[in-house]
């Protein structure tokens, strides 16, 4: 069901310049490929974020569940990304933030979009924080 839903937004995201309604209408929204893990194929996830001087941010929150997400664990695996905003394309590399500036940043994520509280709330582990910085093409 996931794959389904997530599928929906992608193609609604490319058929509409980036923009989407439902859950996420008005949300800044990225479309990361990301390379399997395991299986070294190309997945591709859309994930709120927010821009954070010339990087994007995104919280691997997982809406609360008490793993990691998938894209996690293929952007541990592989930090090279490819990222969609809007009708952009870029290639990303990943860095993973901890200590304090984790903290403000997840604080600045729940300013934006107060479910990520929830998310916290919701479980014991910690939520990562990712940042995705342009890499040359």
């Amino acid at each position: 069901m996931t794959n389904s839903f997530n599928q929906q937004v992608i193609d609604e995201f490319r058929a509409n310049e980036g923009r989407v309604g439902g859950p996420f209408e008005g949300a800044s929204l990225v479309l990361l490929t990301t390379t399997g893990a395991k299986s070294g194929r190309p997945t591709t996830t859309p994930v709120m974020y927010l821009a954070d001087g010339d990087r994007y941010v995104i919280i691997a929150s997982n809406a609360g569940a008490d793993n990691h997400p998938a894209w996690y664990h293929n952007l541990r695996a592989n930090p090279a990304a490819t990222a969609e905003i809007g009708t952009e394309t870029f290639e990303v590399k990943a860095d993973f933030i901890e200590g304090d500036e984790r903290d403000r940043l997840y604080a600045r994520m729940v300013e934006i979009a107060p479910g990520f509280a929830e998310y916290e709330a919701k479980t014991s582990r910690r939520i990562p924080v990712v940042a995705l910085n342009r890499t040359a093409s």
